[in-house]
């Protein structure tokens, strides 16, 4: 936004020398006196010095703009208001999620992200969703660890209204990966220890060891010590990954949810995030979302939503059967990956 005024600034404040040279040509055309020279040097000596000064109140100005367009990002999040927080003990009987007519529009939005979806996942069960971009399977996902409410309908996990259990319980009972997920300028082992603030370093190693992890701790000049950030150390976007997967292994909660958790994985990484997801799975509630229909053929059951709203149900076998949305969806995906340049 700044880019083109700066430049016309910069332009402009530069362009004096040529209107000093132009301007020195017509005034010695007839002869140079004395006092021409003494002019001439004076503004060649006082024009950079203008120009100098301008400068620096130009950049002054943009980063004020800039601070002022911080603060103001900043005012946004103090300005949300908190959820309520029920303070009640309520226990989950298990890990099963039940939604039931939930719908959900965003501020300002003209029409729901979701729109009366109603759905049940049992106690263990792996399930996928899915769908276009836009359709609302990361919107639903957020309202599984509410992020934010419902506008309508409810969420249960295991026959608790989420709304009615605390912050810190319904966290005891969630873990999630996002495809976004970021780490903090601190240690691996501090990294991962915010999944479980009270785990030992040996069980933090277990964690990192089953999240596929270890090649990253090995080339770390101090292991699990290392700073990120620090003298030049940092990790790739898989690598981030891993290390978010061994902080929700740490966690150990009974309902996992991974969204597009694989998605700024290179192949080598995608391989060791999908071990890593099969270690971290055994025995929980797996909602998972993605858009590479492939990862998510085996899932018990898969959920197609589209435009906010659910629209397909069943296992891969039983979708493509159907011959609905999920079957063009598989479809148009399996040419994507054949598709080659050139041929």
């Amino acid at each position: 936004m700044l880019r083109m005024p700066m430049i016309a600034f910069m332009t402009c404040i530069n362009a004096i020398f040529l209107a000093l040279v132009i301007a020195a040509f017509l005034i010695t055309g007839d002869g140079v006196s004395s006092g021409d020279i003494l002019n001439i040097m004076y503004y060649i000596i006082v024009t950079p010095l203008i120009t100098v000064s301008l400068t620096k109140v130009a950049y002054s100005g943009e980063a004020e703009m800039t601070l002022i367009d911080a603060l103001k990002r900043v005012d946004q999040i103090l300005e949300i208001e908190p959820l309520p927080d029920n303070k009640s003990d309520l226990s989950p009987k298990d890990s099963s999620v039940q939604l039931e007519h939930v719908s959900y529009r965003y501020k300002d939005a003209t029409r729901d992200a979701v729109s009366d979806v109603t759905l049940s996942i049992r106690p263990g069960e792996h399930v996928a969703l899915v769908g276009p971009s836009g359709s609302g399977k990361t919107t639903l996902a957020e309202l599984l660890v509410r992020f934010f409410d419902v506008s309508e309908g409810k969420i249960d996990i295991g026959g608790v209204d989420i709304k009615n259990m605390s912050s810190s319980g319904l966290m005891k009972q969630v873990s999630f990966v996002f495809q976004d997920s970021r780490l903090i300028k601190t240690s691996i082992l501090e990294n991962v220890r915010m999944g479980r603030p009270s785990a030992s370093e040996e069980e933090v190693l277990a964690a990192l060891e089953k999240a596929q992890c270890m090649d990253i701790i090995d080339k770390l000049p101090n292991g699990i010590h290392t700073i990120l950030g620090e003298k030049g150390t940092y990790l790739s976007g898989g690598e981030q990954q891993r290390i978010t997967i061994a902080r929700a292994v740490l966690k150990d909660a009974p309902i996992l949810i991974l969204d597009e958790a694989t998605a700024f994985a290179d192949p080598d990484n995608e391989t060791k995030v999908q071990a890593a997801f099969s270690e971290m799975a055994k025995e929980k509630t797996v909602i998972m979302i993605a858009h590479r229909l492939s990862t998510v053929a085996d899932a018990d059951r898969i959920f197609v939503l589209s435009d906010g709203k659910l629209e397909e149900q069943g296992s891969h076998a039983d979708l493509m059967r159907q011959n609905g949305l999920y079957r063009r969806m598989f479809d148009e995906y399996s040419r994507s990956i054949e598709w080659k340049v050139g041929v």
